[in-house]
């Protein structure tokens, strides 16, 4: 049979009845052969409703305020919780082009109202072809299978478009077809719904009371490439790494990317190139989301997609499985300050290579062969074969390419950088960002670097309710509220004093309504205000800016 687990596989059988094991893909061969691993007998994949995308709103709110919340909750800590804008996500399925591989793709491909980008438009005599062909037609999942069968048969509509079809450019088929999905968890109530339920049940928090479903986890990633024609490798990560804040910021601010189907380069993206959606400067998101970072007490853990070092290409297959490991771990086990102890994680050093300083160190913390025994073994039977003393040390895969990406790194963080000083940026910098901005740009801070103890209780909880600079953002927050909640009291007077508007404002509960307006002007502008909103974001202290620009 296939390769199983890194040796020739064979059938089980029991009484004469197979016993049916489940595999899963883990990235690909040299020679693009899949790798394939056995999953436990006792394993049972999480059910998992995708919610978000691109564009979400979201808020922090102290934990010490909320009831019922999640088991094992920090109530010295804030709680992010995150909204959907949207209905529908805008999905990139680059499996679906194997045949009956991406089973909710193709059950999506079938439903009306669809919006595709990048499909090759068929006809119904490509329906017909598709049919005829058995072997291949047969390997569609059977939405699929039925929606072809029905245009081959009927002749209509005149153009449709398949998951393995992706639109031909110059002769080949792109990578980068996109559809719009209709959101999960809007499509499949039933699971939503019973998701609720049990968490209910399982915290026993009573009907009509809400339900906090607070972010517990954050595990971006980050797409790798080995070198390519015009494009330098970014190939120096491990399938998850850790990052402590000054390190996982210098990543944040740097947003870099490797190559990527839907571009035709690489380098640094993300939120540098949300100028269209908002004009406002990414500095204050960067401030926002830091502030987030610390109130929260949210460790990031980054995952690798593309490839894991310069010749183990794994698209996608970290990022599924991740979530699948990660939410078989206690809370305890979660924590860095666990994972370090117990030796799970290894720090990266730097290294000379070539007469040169590689800033490994950069990198952080990055699983090693005891994590993946210990906590992927909990997935797959045999773990240790998933992935390789190569895959968890990439510079074992080439050195001189791995050197290479570190540069490319560091280079892209000096660029970067510089932009912030460029346009301004750097005076309205909460004080922990403006130093990591100096390290990245110049190597040091106030003459002291990345590991200076200084530098790293600036990214700390303490540091962060003692400063000055906090205290602004409540101040400027209690600025905005005041401004809001005068605007109301006087646009509700203005109402009442409408004529033959009476009727109208008793409907509308006007008068009560302004009465909790003035209470909530009262408690906004009282001086204890600020000390109540700690633990929030606060607000930007937008004058600062611009009086320094």
């Amino acid at each position: 049979m296939d390769i199983i687990n890194g040796t020739p596989g064979n059938e089980l059988k029991c009484d004469n009845r197979k016993l049916v094991t489940t595999y899963l893909r883990v990235g690909f061969d040299a020679d693009g052969a899949w790798r394939t691993f056995g999953l436990r007998k006792d394993f049972h994949p999480a059910v998992k409703v995708q919610m978000e995308d691109d564009i979400t709103a979201s808020t922090v709110v102290p934990a010490a305020v909320l009831a019922n919340l999640p088991e094992g909750t920090d109530k010295n800590l804030s709680l992010k919780f995150v909204q959907n804008c949207e209905q529908r996500l805008f999905q990139r399925p680059d499996d679906a082009i194997h045949r009956g591989y991406d089973k909710q793709a193709e059950n999506d491909f079938v439903q009306p109202d669809n919006f595709f980008s990048n499909y090759e438009p068929l006809t119904p005599a490509n329906a017909r072809d598709m049919v005829e062909d058995a072997l291949g037609f047969h390997q569609f999942t059977e939405p699929m299978q039925t929606f072809i069968r029905e245009i081959a048969q009927t002749g209509a509509p005149e153009y449709f478009v398949c998951t393995a079809n992706p639109r031909l450019v110059d002769g080949k088929p792109t990578k980068n077809p996109r559809y719009l999905q209709k959101r999960p968890d809007l499509v499949r109530t039933p699971e939503t719904y019973l998701a609720e339920i049990c968490a209910r049940l399982r915290r026993r928090v009573p009907p009509g009371l809400p339900l906090y479903t607070p972010v517990t986890v954050l595990l971006p990633g980050r797409r790798n490439n080995p070198p390519d024609v015009g494009i330098r490798a970014l190939a120096c990560y491990n399938p998850v790494h850790f990052f402590e804040l000054p390190e996982l910021f210098m990543e944040f601010i740097c947003s870099m990317t490797g190559k990527s189907p839907s571009t035709t380069g690489a380098g640094s993206e993300g939120a540098l190139t949300k100028g269209p959606f908002n004009a406002m400067p990414p500095i204050m998101d960067l401030n926002n989301s830091l502030v987030a970072w610390i109130l929260c007490g949210h460790n990031g853990f980054v995952t690798a997609a593309g490839y894991v070092g310069p010749n183990a290409r794994m698209d996608h297959d970290v990022s599924l499985i991740v979530p699948e490991v990660w939410c078989r771990l206690t809370a305890e086990e979660r924590d860095p300050k666990f994972l370090i102890a117990n030796r799970f994680l290894d720090k990266c050093q730097d290294f000379e290579h070539g007469g040169k300083k590689v800033l490994a160190s950069r990198l952080g913390w990055r699983i090693n062969a005891r994590f993946v025994h210990a906590f992927f073994g909990r997935v797959f039977n045999h773990p240790h074969a998933v992935f390789t003393e190569a895959m968890l040390k990439p510079e074992l895969q080439s050195k001189e390419i791995f050197a290479d990406g570190m540069d490319n790194i560091v280079a892209t963080q000096k660029r970067v950088a510089k932009m912030y000083f460029d346009d301004g940026s750097i005076a309205q910098t909460c004080p922990p960002l403006k130093a990591l901005l100096h390290i990245m740009l110049h190597d040091a801070w106030d003459s002291k670097g990345l590991e200076h103890p200084d530098v790293r209780k600036l990214f700390t909880l303490e540091n962060l309710l003692a400063s000055d600079w906090y205290a602004a953002r409540l101040a400027a927050k209690q600025k905005v509220d005041r401004a809001l909640w005068k605007r109301h009291v006087e646009c509700l007077n203005q109402f009442l004093r409408r004529p033959n508007y009476t009727d109208v404002a008793e409907n509308l509960g006007i008068a009560d309504r302004l009465t909790q307006a003035r209470k909530t002007l009262e408690a906004v502008e009282s001086p204890d205000y600020p000390k109540k909103l700690t633990g929030t974001l606060g607000a930007e202290p937008i004058e600062n800016y611009v009086s320094a620009t």
